[in-house]
């Protein structure tokens, strides 16, 4: 089976060890994974912040780069969800329609692809710990993968899974919105915190690394003696 790596923005940027331990984990189940050097950002933030036609030559670029890709897996939801809306954003284009459902319907988030096409739930890995999951809000609404990463954890030795009260909530990230709504934003990954150091957990884990970045600052200015890890970091740890 051939996947392309989808490292996303924030993984390239800031945590080149989450896409190393993506790749691991695909290439321990059987996976010939290869990394279109050609990509570039999913076009999230500029199509969200209202810039729509422009970003549709970033989405363009994005489908031609993973055209011959058998599939395309990313250590993201809220990315991963991004180039499944393709589809919808260019619903009634007729060059551009056909290839926005082709990539839709081969792109998946790691959990995801595990589970739902490898049909795995227990890779195999060792992490001691308290944890405690975040779901965070693109990955679970928009794309709609809840039950995974969830699975994939339980299974995980060691680990001692807690459950995040109102773990649904939005920590307060969107993207453009932590700028743009700052103040509301800081109350909103405050209150989030509070959930997380309610639970006494010694680890936090998500399967998008913005949401843990932003929480993790927070946790982090307050002092709290919490770690913030991906979901791949964990699943990749012996």
């Amino acid at each position: 089976m051939k996947v392309s790596l989808f490292i996303t923005c924030m993984a390239d940027i800031f945590t080149s060890n989450v896409g190393k331990d993506t790749v691991e984990l695909l290439e321990r189940f059987g996976c010939e994974v290869d990394f279109p050097e050609t990509q570039t950002c999913c076009g999230q933030p500029a199509y969200n912040s209202g810039y729509k036609e422009n970003t549709k030559k970033t989405m363009k670029h994005m489908m031609n780069v993973f055209r011959d890709s058998e599939y395309v897996v990313g250590p993201s939801g809220s990315c991963v969800a991004m180039l499944r809306s393709y589809e919808e954003i260019f619903k009634g284009d007729p060059k551009w329609e056909d290839e926005a459902r082709k990539l839709a319907a081969k792109t998946f988030e790691l959990s995801q692809f595990l589970v739902d096409v490898l049909g795995i739930v227990d890779v195999g890995s060792t992490f001691k710990g308290r944890v405690t999951y975040h779901p965070s809000c693109h990955m679970t609404r928009i794309l709609g993968v809840k039950e995974a990463p969830v699975k994939l954890l339980q299974n995980v030795e060691g680990v001692d899974l807690v459950e995040l009260p109102q773990g649904e909530d939005c920590c307060g990230f969107g993207g453009t919105f932590a700028v743009k709504q700052s103040v509301i934003s800081g109350e909103m990954v405050q209150e989030k915190a509070d959930h997380v150091v309610e639970t006494e957990a010694e680890y936090l884990v998500g399967g998008d690394m913005a949401c843990l970045m932003n929480i993790g600052g927070r946790l982090s200015r307050e002092g709290r003696n919490v770690k913030v890890v991906h979901l791949a970091e964990i699943l990749n740890h012996h």
